[in-house]
């Protein structure tokens, strides 16, 4: 009996259709994690399954699902893809505010409270090593398990665990030093007000005293 992948490595065009159907979304929520950007998300997306149809003579008949073999093309169309977005980020940058992927940072470090510790964990996770980043990317994001994660990477199983485990750590740390950093940076643009003339000092308590009692 017939693989399920031979149809795909014969160019069969109801298998692509068929794959394109169940994992396209997949591929695309990926990649708009990875890149923040709808338009350059649907580009990967169509790299992707163009790479799938050249590359469909080297799907080997592995497990039930060709959900790893596309998502390791996917991951290295995202390597070249990244790449030439941060040639074009001044053009990337003038994009209108609908047109640009929300924050993700409460995936990264747990939930956020605000837009500095969103930017803080977006700044976090650029500074992970390419490695950590991707099987964060995979595992967290686009929810493969640890084996998928593996076989998509061509890596054993546990490097993707410890290399998640490094990801998570790293991240939470990085995070924090970020969003203390941007703090500062806040702070010296809006220093404290200087006094009002005539205005009491001293803490909240003294300066709600009764004026005598703060006279005697």
């Amino acid at each position: 009996m017939n693989h399920p992948h031979s149809r795909l490595r014969a160019g069969n065009p109801e298998a692509f259709r068929d794959l394109f159907r169940d994992h396209s979304s997949l591929v695309y929520r990926h990649a708009v994690r990875v890149t923040g950007n709808w338009a350059l998300a649907e580009d990967v997306v169509s790299l992707t399954f163009l790479e799938a149809w050249r590359l469909r003579g080297k799907l080997r008949d592995e497990g039930d699902s060709p959900r790893p073999w596309l998502m390791g093309i996917a991951v290295n169309v995202l390597r070249n893809t990244t790449r030439a977005a941060r040639r074009h980020s001044a053009a990337m940058s003038r994009v209108p505010a609908a047109d640009v992927v929300p924050d993700f940072a409460d995936e990264l470090v747990g939930r956020m409270a605000d837009s500095e510790e969103l930017a803080a964990a977006r700044k976090a996770l650029a500074r992970l090593r390419r490695s950590e980043r991707e099987v964060f990317a995979l595992c967290v994001w686009s929810g493969l398990g640890y084996a998928e994660a593996a076989t998509t990477l061509g890596v054993p199983v546990g490097t993707v665990r410890s290399r998640l485990s490094r990801a998570r750590t790293r991240l939470r740390k990085l995070a924090d030093e970020e969003l203390r950093a941007a703090k500062k940076n806040a702070a010296r643009k809006n220093p404290e007000p200087l006094p009002i003339p005539g205005q009491v000092q001293g803490s909240r308590d003294t300066a709600a005293r009764p004026h005598k009692e703060t006279h005697r």
